[in-house]
């Protein structure tokens, strides 16, 4: 077999050959840090360390799943099993249903997603009659997020008078009694929530020496990419697990660090020097990935970043086409150009719309460019969309089946005990919270008690709850003797929920079966390839996935469509960035402060790299907000570009007068050569043009009563104007069709003599 050693780089080299003693790997973007990563795992194992003695942690099932197989082919399936290799959560959750009676938590408790916490919050809102307009779910969710990743306990929240001055100025005087209620009942549910996993792990290792002790000879070796992107919590577990051998890897890149808003910390990486003084250091900064131009553009912007660790990314690959700047009229006039430059590639390059991947800042940019694919009949996905796990259908089943494994789980009775529809209503559901609350039990033990506590409830429901309780009983009993498929095909068919999705014929009911199979096979699949294939070891492994885990194969020849922060570790030889105006990319909340724009640059730049063979950057000099249209200016990135790697050309004809005054891409002056040399898809030197019958100077004549002619909806007369300028808008009322209101500098109007 070929030496692995062979297949690197010198710097790679170095990296993946250092054994013991602290060690930082800068990774440029396209820099192959994954490759090493694995081979330094597989150099380790050829040193006689064992892989029980190894721990590597990832940020995705997805990055550790490509690792393990990778090891796998150089080392066997069963020494690269017995790596602790995975993200954070599903490590640390590990470790915590191993110790968990530490902690008083049972083996079997439940992980609750986003969507169990929020229905949890709601809940609990409305058993507080509080206002749910001013107690929104998903700001009173992230602030318990932020306040538990900054180790404030719910019964240590009072002791900060600054957070309980901001709770009473935002209105929010209840916020301490929704975390207080919110961590009882995670606590009653035998349930933690993804921050729980890590500030429970944390506290593990804080509280119990023996614990650190057994956890530190144990984890000889400590591999953690993307170091970047860890939270403080995550920072402190490591560097406690660390403390004693101090053989921790870290691979990195804080040009690549973007995720502040989930608690990420820059410093964490810029600081590793601090924490570990003989650390040895290595830059891989040749990038396999881009060409030269893609690669020295990134480098130009990124240069303006003070605080970052200084690195020259640079490669072999050709120089390649240059970056297209394109200035376009509006967001419409955007997806259309970003439509027709893709359309035509499509055709010229032999290209895939798989191939190529429109990034935006925000989720709201979407739509523009959804409309103009779908005129092209351009097929598209929006990348982190409802995953396969989220759909209703499939949550549904799998309440069940974490209802079998833990049937203290109040989210998920909640969830199922009336579906399929079984007689049990709303106000029997409510009396049996209200009693599991005021008796501090779960709504299962009222259940099992039934005869105690049903002084409040009818005799009917008493007996349809009873038959519910006796039904998870059956499951309950099954879960130890069946594996994770035959258990839950049985739970489908047994409950209902099977009959009452295959007896809907409609084609949205057809497509929920046709998931449920589809969640039949994937446990087949777990089945078949572990031993361990008991429905719990299942639930945990879904608990932990994320969207990324859950790409779909039939979305897999489909132009991309996706927030830059989506796009973080992937690549797509076409990629256009979208949107590049003051206000949007960088983003409003980037102006209060140094470190935020630094990180809407470091952004910017990992959308830059995503690009393998060609770029395309765009912007409006107007955006369609808040139901009009408001001016814009070019992003002070697109300024920081060296102008030697991009050309700027215009996607549209017809501009207002205040984008005439714009002389931004008069900048750049092409020469015949360089006219020749550069190829510019026709999608971005002829966008669709806006040819309005009425020009911009007309628009000011049109009055009220007039008689116009519209290609699509035919005659109509004018009942109304309204708005100003660019703005203005005529409701007119067109014979056969009725009343529409258009806005005159789009609408193609033609006035009617009469």
């Amino acid at each position: 077999m070929e030496n692995y050693l062979d297949k690197l780089n010198p710097e790679q080299r170095k990296a993946v050959q250092h054994i013991n003693g602290p060690l930082m790997v800068i990774a440029g973007a396209g820099s192959g840090k994954t490759r090493v990563l694995t081979y330094r795992i597989v150099h380790l194992l050829k040193n006689n360390v064992s892989p029980f003695n190894i721990l590597s942690l990832t940020f995705t099932n997805k990055a550790a799943k490509e690792m393990r197989n990778r090891i796998e082919t150089m080392v066997g399936k069963n020494i690269a099993s017995s790596l602790w290799m995975g993200t954070f959560h599903s490590v640390f959750s590990r470790i915590l249903r191993i110790e968990s009676e530490k902690l008083n938590y049972p083996q079997n408790f439940t992980i609750y997603d986003t969507d169990d916490s929020k229905s949890l919050i709601r809940s609990i809102i409305k058993e507080l009659n509080l206002d749910k307009d001013i107690y929104k779910v998903s700001v009173v969710l992230n602030r318990i997020s932020s306040l538990k990743n900054n180790f404030i306990k719910a019964d240590q929240y009072s002791n900060y008078a600054e957070l309980v001055q901001t709770d009473k100025i935002a209105k929010r005087p209840d916020f301490e009694r929704i975390y207080r209620t919110y961590v009882q009942r995670c606590r009653k549910a035998s349930a933690m929530d993804f921050d729980d996993l890590l500030l429970n792990t944390y506290t593990l290792l804080d509280n119990f020496p023996d614990l650190i002790i057994k956890y530190q000879n144990k984890f000889q070796y400590i591999l953690i990419d993307e170091y970047q992107d860890t939270n403080h919590v995550q920072y402190l577990i490591i560097k406690k697990l660390a403390a004693l051998n101090e053989n921790i890897c870290i691979v990195g890149d804080d040009a690549q660090s973007i995720y502040s808003f989930r608690g990420a910390k820059i410093e964490n990486i810029l600081n590793f020097k601090n924490d570990y003084p003989d650390h040895a250091s290595y830059k891989l900064e040749q990038n396999y990935r881009s060409t030269s131009t893609i690669v020295n553009t990134a480098n130009s912007l990124i240069d303006n970043n003070e605080n970052q660790i200084k690195k020259t990314v640079w490669t072999e690959n050709i120089e390649g086409e240059k970056i297209i700047v394109c200035k376009c009229y509006s967001d419409s006039d955007e997806g259309r150009l970003v439509a027709n430059t893709i359309f035509e590639i499509k055709i010229r390059e032999h290209a895939f719309p798989k191939d190529f991947a429109v990034l935006y800042r925000a989720n709201a940019q979407s739509r523009s460019l959804e409309e103009a694919l779908r005129k092209q009949n351009i097929p598209y996905k929006i990348y982190g969309g409802l995953s396969f796990y989220q759909r209703k259908e499939i949550k549904d089943v799998l309440a069940y089946c974490r209802l079998t494994i833990n049937p203290n789980d109040e989210e998920a009775l909640k969830r199922i005990i009336n579906y399929p529809t079984r007689g049990i209503g709303n106000t029997t559901l409510q009396k049996l919270i209200v009693t599991a609350n005021s008796q501090k039990i779960s709504i299962w033990e009222v259940l099992n008690n039934l005869q105690v506590y049903k002084h409040n409830i009818n005799n009917g429901s008493c007996k349809k709850l009873e038959e519910f309780t006796t039904l998870i009983k059956s499951f309950i009993s099954q879960k130890e003797n069946r594996d994770a498929y035959v258990l839950t095909e049985h739970i489908a068919k047994t409950s209902g929920v099977f009959n009452d999705l295959y007896n809907d014929k409609s084609p949205e009911g057809v497509s929920r079966f046709e998931n449920i199979q589809e969640l039949l096979n994937g446990l087949k699949d777990f089945c078949e390839n572990t031993e361990e294939n008991f429905l719990a070891n299942y639930m945990q492994d879904v608990a932990l996935l994320t969207n990324q885990d859950n790409e779909k194969t039939e979305d897999f020849n489909k132009v991309t469509l996706m927030t830059v922060h989506a796009a973080k570790g992937l690549e797509f030889p076409y990629v256009f960035v979208v949107g590049l105006e003051q206000n949007l990319f960088p983003s409003m909340m980037a102006g209060d402060s140094q470190e935020n724009l630094e990180e809407e640059r470091r952004l910017f730049y990992v959308a830059i790299t995503r690009a393998e063979k060609r770029l395309f950057l765009s912007h409006t000099t107007n955006r369609f907000k808040w139901g009009q249209y408001v001016d814009c200016e070019p992003s002070r990135f697109l300024y920081e570009l060296d102008e030697k790697y991009i050309v700027k050309t215009e996607a549209s004809v017809k501009k207002p007068k205040k984008a005439q005054k714009q002389n931004y891409f008069n900048k750049y002056k092409k020469t015949k050569k360089e006219e020749n040399k550069i190829t510019v898809p026709n999608g971005f030197k002829k966008a669709t043009k806006i040819q309005s019958k009425i020009i911009p100077s007309e628009i000011d004549n049109i009055q009220n009563g007039m008689r116009v002619k519209h290609s699509k909806f035919g005659s109509g007369k004018i009942v109304e104007i309204s708005g100003e300028n660019i703005n203005k808008k005529a409701t007119i009322f067109f014979e056969g069709v009725g009343q529409k209101q258009l806005l005159l500098r789009f609408a193609k109007l033609e006035i009617i003599k009469e």
